[in-house]
C-alpha cells in the first residue's frame, strides 16, 4: 500500500510510504532509468542524500532514497532483534518487490555502506552494483567484533556503550539539537588524531561534557540541522542504536557464508575520516574482484555534505561507465 504525505524537507521529494517486510518505509524518489537505491547511515536519514538525488535523476537514473526502519518517517519497532543485517537486507529486497524491480545499484554511506555490502553478500541476485561511501568491506573477524573493539579502544567506545539498552537513547534525546551540533562537525587534521584517540570514540561522554552550540564548524546549514532534529523528535534514537546492538549478531550471521561480492563495486573514502580512515580499506580487493577505489582529499566522514559536487561527479561517472 502506498500513501503520499506532505514532506517537511525543502528541496527533497515528498515521501511515499511503502509497506515492506512488516514495516512502513518512507521512500523518496526522483527520475527514471536504471534504479539506484540510496541507503543512509547513523545518525542520518534519507535527507542526507539531498545533494545526490536530483543530480542522479538529471543524469538519467531513478534515484530512490529511504528512511531505514527506525529512522525518520519509517516504522521504528523497539525490539533490538529487528535490526540485524538479515532483517535490514530483507527490507531492501521487499522494497525492490514493492517497486516492481528485480535488481538495483545500491549506494550506502556509513552504516548504509555496511548494509549495501551485506546486501551484495546475502542477496546477490538483487544487486546490480554496489557503491560504498567511507565504509570498507572487511573479511569476517576471527572473534566477535565487540571483543576486538574493547581490547583496542577500551569499553568506553560507543560501539560498546551503545549495548546498554535505553541509556544512549535517554541521554541524546535530552538535547537533540546539541547532539547533532556535536556530530556534524568539520574534520580535524590528521596530525591531531593521536591526541583525540580513544576519547573521541566515547560519544556519550563527549555529549555529557559538551555545551557548545557553535555553528561555524558545522558541515551543514542550520536549516538542514533542524530537519534532523524534527526527524529524531518523531522517531527517537532507539532504531539506529539498535543496529549497533546487532554487531556481534551480524558476525554470527556470516559464519560459513561466502563473503565475496561479485557485483561491480565502487568505494569512495575520505582522507580526513577519523572514524573510517581510508587506510582501513586496504585489501578489499580480496573480497571484491571488480572494485574501483577513490579517496577524497581534505574531506571528513560526512562526504555527502562536505563534498557534494565531487561525490556526484564520481557516482555519475562510475554509473555511466558501468550502467549506461
Amino acid at each position: 500500500m502506498r500513501n503520499r504525505h506532505l514532506g517537511w524537507m525543502a528541496d527533497f521529494p515528498p515521501p511515499l510510504m511503502i509497506d515492506a517486510n512488516g514495516v512502513s518505509l518512507a521512500v523518496y524518489e526522483e527520475g527514471s532509468g536504471p534504479p539506484v537505491i540510496l541507503v543512509h547511515g547513523w545518525p542520518e536519514i534519507a535527507y542526507s542524500w539531498k545533494s545526490q538525488i536530483s543530480a542522479l535523476a538529471a543524469a538519467g537514473y531513478r534515484a530512490i532514497a529511504l528512511d531505514l526502519r527506525g529512522f525518520g518517517r519509517s516504522s521504528a519497532p523497539h525490539d533490538k532483534h529487528l535490526y540485524d543485517m538479515r532483517v535490514l537486507t530483507d527490507d531492501l529486497a521487499a522494497l525492490l518487490d514493492a517497486l516492481g524491480l528485480e535488481r538495483a545499484v545500491f549506494c550506502g554511506h556509513d552504516w548504509g555502506g555496511a548494509i549495501v555490502w551485506g546486501m551484495a553478500q546475502l542477496k546477490p541476485d538483487r544487486v546490480a552494483g554496489v557503491i560504498s561511501l567511507c565504509t570498507p568491506l572487511h573479511p569476517r573477524a576471527p572473534v566477535p567484533p565487540l571483543t576486538i573493539i574493547k581490547k583496542r579502544y577500551s569499553d568506553r567506545h560507543y560501539f560498546v556503550r551503545f549495548q546498554e539498552e535505553g541509556a544512549p537513547e535517554r541521554l541524546f534525546k535530552n538535547d537533540i539539537e546539541r547532539f547533532f551540533r556535536m556530530v556534524f562537525r568539520k574534520p580535524v587534521p590528521r596530525d591531531q588524531w593521536p591526541g583525540l584517540i580513544p576519547g573521541v570514540f566515547d560519544l556519550m561522554a563527549r555529549f555529557e561534557k559538551s555545551n557548545e552550540l557553535r555553528t561555524d564548524d558545522l558541515v551543514l546549514s542550520t536549516d538542514d540541522l533542524k530537519i534532523y532534529e524534527a526527524a529524531y523528535r518523531q522517531s527517537g534514537f532507539h532504531g539506529g542504536i539498535n543496529i549497533y546492538r546487532n554487531i556481534d549478531q551480524n558476525w554470527s550471521l556470516m559464519e560459513g557464508r561466502d563473503e565475496t561480492v561479485r557485483a561491480p563495486a565502487l568505494w569512495v573514502g575520505a582522507e580526513l575520516d577519523l572514524f573510517l580512515p581510508p587506510e582501513t580499506a586496504e585489501g578489499m580487493e580480496a573480497l571484491i574482484p571488480d572494485l574501483e577505489k577513490i579517496i577524497l582529499p581534505g574531506c571528513g566522514h560526512w562526504v555527502t555534505w562536505e563534498k557534494p559536487d565531487e561525490i556526484n561527479t564520481h557516482l555519475i561517472d562510475w554509473l555511466k561507465r558501468r550502467y549506461s
